[in-house]
């Protein structure tokens, strides 16, 4: 048996909220390594272009917008993950290391008393959810893991100050995941990622090393297609592949965008909802640049009554 774990993030360009990167792992026969797996649970999984019943597993961006709201994104994490978690907080308790949590436990809008499920419904949530592990079962995949990080703005900030590049913080979530991932599966068992590349990134073996420093890393191509590494010394065959648009192709890479995104909207829902109570008649915000400013302007006044910091609310970048 091998295991495939795809990672993707949510929320690296705006300036409010936190960046929230996800692994999601699932371990199949040695057959389906390589399968593209909308193709092997297909009695269960459509993607967006297909119009039925199924379960929505695809890139992020195809399954949520403002307009089209919540309840798809909410459906597809929650019916393939299975969380017993019966609130956003129990549920990132399972899926975040304690620095995370103690980091977000320290933001000031943050409460995690949102109910699991909010948008979906809970009797066709069951319903889809109940294909899916039946499609997996009948095909040997599974089980099904997931790991994510949170990087709120006095973090972001703390390591823009420590390396003047907005990409280290991409580089600091991903080293956190893979390392959380390669002690969680069982030793001796393969490992292929499958991750969406970091912008116009190329060159990764340096931060693979610096997750796996037990082992030895190989590059093999480096280029705009692709980069692929193997990682030699660890007690298993680790592989990693870097591509763009990753959540297109690869099943567990569209899991962990839609994790990662659903994640960032729910905790952006506390963050308005926290400063709506104290800005009254103030506009939610996606955080994004543009709005965001606005947004800032409004809230600075009941900040420094509060006594937050702008360093603890904005990311600089």
């Amino acid at each position: 048996m091998a295991w495939v774990v795809g990672v993707d993030e949510a929320g690296y360009g705006p300036n409010l909220g936190p960046l929230v990167m996800t692994a999601v792992a699932c371990r199949v026969p040695d057959a389906l390594a390589g399968a593209d797996l909308w193709h092997t649970l297909r009695p269960a999984v459509r993607r967006a272009a297909d119009a039925d019943e199924r379960l929505l597993i695809d890139d992020s961006k195809a399954v949520y917008s403002t307009a089209r709201g919540l309840a798809a994104l909410e459906q597809g994490v929650l019916a393939a993950l299975r969380p017993v978690a019966a609130s956003v907080g129990a549920f990132l308790a399972d899926l975040c290391a304690a620095d995370v949590l103690a980091d977000l436990a320290g933001e000031a809008w943050y409460r995690g008393a949102g109910p699991l499920p909010t948008h979906a419904a809970a009797d066709a949530l069951a319903d889809v959810g109940g294909r899916f592990h039946a499609a997996c079962d009948g095909s040997g995949v599974g089980r099904w893991m997931a790991r994510s990080v949170l990087v709120c703005a006095p973090r972001f900030n703390a390591l823009l100050d420590a390396h003047a590049s907005k990409g280290v913080v991409l580089g600091h979530a991903l080293c956190e995941l893979l390392r959380a991932v390669h002690q969680l599966i069982p030793a001796g068992e393969p490992v292929c990622f499958f991750i969406d590349k970091h912008g116009g990134r190329n060159a990764y073996a340096a931060m693979i090393q610096h997750a796996l420093s037990d082992g030895f890393v190989v590059a093999g191509r480096e280029g705009m297609a692709a980069s692929d590494y193997r990682v030699h010394g660890l007690g298993r065959d680790v592989r990693l592949t870097f591509r763009p648009r990753a959540d297109a192709e690869h099943f567990c890479v569209a899991l962990a965008s839609m994790t990662s995104k659903y994640l960032r909207e729910r905790l952006m829902e506390e963050f308005n909802a926290f400063w709506q109570g104290h800005v009254p008649g103030l506009r939610a915000t996606a955080g994004y640049p543009g709005d965001a400013r606005r947004f800032l302007d409004a809230v600075l006044p009941a900040a420094a009554r509060l006594g937050i910091p702008t360093d603890r609310l904005w990311r600089r970048k």
